[in-house]
């Protein structure tokens, strides 16, 4: 059985070629010549079967030959908003996987206890694309630049919003089980801290933007963990 060798090209039914990096990899690793058979994603629900055309040592043509609408496999939206750690490894193993999965958008947020300020986002959408196009995903997630926590908390338009925090003294409810009380095509955000944690003053701030607290279960999680496991269980909830 051939390979099916998928690419991602923005805007591909506008398209006949293939963008520089994609290119490199047809030509050079995969040795793609005239007439071969390749699949192409748009990231906004589209596949497409193709025909490699014309190629030079740094470009390659292709002509569409079926246009392949996808579904998204859950409903609604999945938004993660998570403090970056230290090490950008684990992040950028939480983006990987989470893409993996399935989720819709990941938000960078900076707190008062954040070992990271800043990120590169070209990076995390470099392994964004690799992800997608390793799981056949037709929808890539959107990567924010780093916003400040308060900035975030009063832009965060979703349906609803919740805060993941370890603070036993304060009444926290399960995300699992209030997933499932909520309309299956709602817009949901949840935020995850630092190792540090949100500092009591964040807490207080978010659950006045109409965020509520939430456990992600009984064990005490790293950052790119309790991400992960967010974003796990909201794909549980949202699955069609």
């Amino acid at each position: 059985m051939k390979e099916e060798r998928y690419f991602y090209v923005p805007e591909a039914a506008q398209r006949s070629e293939l963008p520089e990096q994609e290119a490199q990899h047809a030509i050079r690793v995969l040795r793609l010549v005239e007439g071969d058979d390749i699949f192409l994603m748009d990231g906004v629900g589209h596949f497409y079967k193709a025909e490699v055309g014309m190629t030079s040592k740094k470009r390659c043509f292709y002509k569409l030959l079926e246009t392949l609408p996808q579904q998204k496999t859950w409903a609604g939206n999945i938004h993660l908003a998570i403090a970056p750690t230290k090490m950008m490894e684990r992040i950028e193993w939480l983006v990987e996987k989470a893409t993996e999965i399935g989720f819709d958008r990941v938000s960078f947020i900076d707190c008062k206890f954040s070992e990271r300020h800043t990120i590169r986002t070209d990076r995390v959408e470099k392994i964004v694309v690799s992800a997608m196009k390793q799981s056949r995903k037709p929808f890539k997630p959107v990567v924010d630049e780093i916003a400040p926590f308060h900035e975030f908390i009063s832009s965060c338009q979703a349906d609803y919003k919740f805060i993941a925090h370890c603070y036993n003294d304060q009444e926290r409810t399960d995300l699992f089980d209030q997933l499932h009380t909520l309309p299956k095509e709602a817009t949901v955000c949840v935020m995850v801290g630092p190792e540090g944690d949100f500092s009591t003053d964040e807490v207080e701030a978010a659950l006045a933007h109409g965020f509520k607290p939430i456990t992600l279960g009984n064990s005490r999680l790293r950052t790119e963990t309790a991400g992960l496991m967010a974003v796990t269980m909201a794909q549980l909830a949202k699955r069609k």
